[in-house]
């Protein structure tokens, strides 16, 4: 009842205010007022202000304009200070007294954080509400009644948090009725000299600038706050020994370090076994290399369709693979060298680092040398690892990961590989050329699932005809001793034989030993660090990119991701950049290779985007027919009726190359009459992706207009 009684008054007195009480919102009323009695127009202003305040009246933000403008910037301020917090807390009780039970009651279960949130940073939360004026003054009073924080805390909270913006507000307040003051003593109206005066433009320009200025002192407060929390008592160096610290050297620490160097600034670069991370020693060079010497053997296969004859089956030294491949690694070694990063002006250390403090890395140096560096921030760029499955047995089994893979000196006669993603699909490919007989067992139903079924299709399809076993939809329950070697045992009961064992079944963090627990930093299930759209822990001081953040695990995106790294660490105090993932590409480097920009069909549909999908197949292609490389497609999503690119998958040859026509008209927003419009050499793949173009050009004309344009044709014969 009593709450009905409330909201009948509430109700009553905003109808009221409209009614008669529209006039209280002009500044004439109260000037006319303080002409006769300042106090008094002092005491109704305040009433009549705490009351638009307390019933989310609109026109909080007038009320301190007028305020300025009828009792100047010391007496308005004061005076509109107090009216806003009194009337903000009137509307928080309300809120509270009305709603709270109820809300709180029905939404318990999706609240439960926020209240805990609010009741452990509440303060200082409603400060920085109330300091950066984006959220309205009244959606902020009826928010907060419904959240677990006292009247009193809210009270002097708002009053304080209020305080700055207000006295902007009031400024311009005052400085308006200067301007309005001086132009009627001259009696010459208002001129732009006259209202160009440097007092209003000062006004105008800080309550215009003032949203980022608050937002500024806020990040810095709550950047000091955090640094605070996670220094554990340790001190801020007062002189840092580098500008940067990034600790892995892989492609996302290399790519920070050197940027950070050509900015002349001062960076030590902490990796503990090889530079290069894994794309160098054990990732994209060891299996591209080992892929290329399949595709030859594979090849030789094949040249008897052309008429050379070299005889078949086709013998492997695969000691002489395994040499080519550890020959590959060493011909790019010097590229990521300690030699050439130091000629670049970068410092590089060998050892284990371990993080200390906001500031500082302490490094466990191969010689046994314990160091202790400090900079003003620190890159975490120490990459993943394969993940290692819990299966009962696996302990008693010989088996690889990408990491280990290229350690073995015998080519198995068996090969079990778990895991059908693009790792599991190049590398059963490779190896079943190279005379492995090859089983890949995978829960999914389709090859690199990522992709659109018919892709991933035809990429089965062909590993299939060259003898690899694909069993999908199934699981390993355990592994078993047998008499020839190991058992696998599927979840069906199935058994597969085998001598060799591939875990690809994806890849975790690398964040152990890191001494993330000394700032507070946690990581996921998978041991990926958590960072913010600039790259940014959730300690200020501390940024990470590349694979130990998840996400796409490509080189080519650690790399890009180093940038923003690199460049938010060092100059984030003036400019930040979000990271940018709307235009990544990548390969799959299996036969046919897979190559793919932007979304998929797949994608698409699960996220009700409208497409339009041309495909080119290259079974038309003629550079595609005389080199027997007849199969796969080009697909390209456009928005309908437009040529603006949503995405790309390209299936066949030399695909990883082709992409990057479609990867450069999504970067720059060229669509494909661009494509169409540009001459390609023949006879070239490259062709192919002009022809699709071409494909969806005829789809955009008008039939009518190809009727007519007939009918002219026939009329002219």
């Amino acid at each position: 009842m009593k709450k009905l009684l409330l909201l009948g008054l509430i109700v009553g007195l905003v109808f009221g205010f409209y009614w008669v009480g529209e006039q209280w919102l002009l500044p004439e009323t109260y000037q006319a007022l303080y002409q006769e009695d300042p106090v008094q127009t002092a005491g109704i202003f305040f009433i009549v202000y705490a009351l638009v305040a307390a019933l989310s009246i609109p026109g909080a933000a007038l009320m301190t304009l007028i305020s300025g403008a009828i009792f100047g910037l010391g007496p308005g301020l004061l005076i509109a200070s107090f009216a806003s917090s009194i009337g903000a807390t009137l509307a928080f009780l309300m809120s509270r007294l009305l709603l709270k039970d109820w809300v709180q009651s029905k939404f318990s279960t999706y609240l439960k954080t926020i209240n805990e949130g609010v009741e452990k940073d509440g303060p200082f939360f409603l400060f920085t509400l109330r300091l950066i004026p984006l959220i309205p003054f009244f959606a902020i009073n009826l928010l907060m009644g419904l959240m677990p924080i006292s009247a009193w805390r809210f009270y002097w909270v708002s009053q304080l948090g209020m305080l700055a913006g207000t006295a902007v507000y009031v400024n311009a307040g005052a400085e308006f009725a200067d301007l309005i003051t001086q132009g009627s003593a001259q009696n010459s109206g208002f001129s732009l000299a006259g209202i160009m005066t440097p007092g209003l433009l000062g006004a105008l320009v800080l309550l215009a600038i003032f949203p980022w200025l608050a937002r500024s002192v806020m990040n810095r407060i709550q950047a000091k706050r955090a640094l605070t929390k996670r220094a554990k008592g340790r001190a801020k160096p007062k002189k840092f020994d580098d500008n940067l610290i990034v600790i892995g050297g892989g492609a996302a620490g290399l790519v920070s370090s050197i940027i950070g160097s050509a900015v002349k600034a001062k960076v030590t670069l902490i990796e503990k076994h090889k530079m290069g991370g894994d794309c160098l020693n054990t990732g994209c060079v060891p299996s591209k290399a080992i892929i290329h010497a399949a595709k030859i053997v594979h090849e030789n296969k094949k040249s008897h369709s052309t008429g050379l004859l070299l005889g078949e089956p086709a013998s492997v030294d695969f000691q002489k693979v395994m040499t080519h491949v550890h020959d590959s690694i060493k011909a790019i070694e010097p590229h990521d060298s300690v030699e050439r990063y130091e000629g670049l002006g970068v410092s590089c250390a060998t050892g284990q680092a371990k993080i200390i403090s906001p500031w500082e890395v302490e490094i466990q140096h191969a010689s046994g040398a314990v160091e202790i560096r400090s900079a003003a921030n620190i890159i975490i760029a120490t990459g993943g690892r394969p993940r290692i499955p819990k299966i009962p047995g696996l302990d008693q089994v010989t088996y690889y990961t990408s990491d280990t893979l290229w350690q073995i000196t015998a080519l198995p006669k068996r090969l079990l590989i778990l895991g059908a993603g693009p790792i599991g699909c190049e590398l059963g490919q490779a190896f079943a050329r190279l005379g492995s007989q090859v089983t890949m067992v995978d829960k999914g139903q389709f090859l690199m699932p990522r992709e659109d079924e018919d892709v991933s299709q035809l990429v089965a399809d062909a590993m299939v005809a060259e003898g690899v076993n694909h069993v999908p939809g199934r699981s390993i329950s355990k592994f078993e001793p047998s008499n020839s070697g190991h058992s696998a045992v599927l979840d069906n009961g199935d058994a597969i034989e085998f001598d060799a064992l591939l875990l690809a079944i994806g890849r975790e963090g690398n964040t152990e030993h890191l001494g993330l627990e000394n700032v507070d930093l946690v990581t996921d299930n998978n041991g990926f660090l958590a960072v913010d759209e600039y790259l940014q822990t959730e300690c200020p001081t501390i940024y990470a990119c590349g694979d130990v953040i998840g996400g796409y695990q490509f080189t080519h995106v650690s790399a890009h991701e180093a940038w923003f790294a690199a460049v938010n660490s060092l100059f984030g105090r003036f400019k930040r950049f979000k990271a940018d993932y709307r235009v990544i590409p990548w390969a799959t480097f299996t036969s046919p290779e897979v190559a793919r920009v932007g979304i998929s069909e797949k994608e698409a549909k699960r996220q009700n985007i409208p497409y339009e999908s041309t495909q080119y197949g290259l079974d038309d292609l003629d550079r595609a027919i005389t080199d027997d490389a007849a199969t796969g497609f080009v697909r390209v999503l456009t928005v309908p009726g437009k040529d603006k690119i949503l995405g790309a998958t390209i299936v066949g040859p030399r695909a990883d190359d082709l992409i990057a026509t479609f990867v450069i008209g999504m970067k720059h927003g060229l669509g494909l009459n661009k494509v169409l419009g540009t001459i390609h050499a023949y006879p070239t793949y490259m062709e192919a992706n002009k022809f699709v173009a071409g494909q969806w050009k005829r789809k955009q004309v008008s039939v009518k207009l190809l009727a007519l344009v007939a009918w002219y044709n026939r009329k002219n014969l």
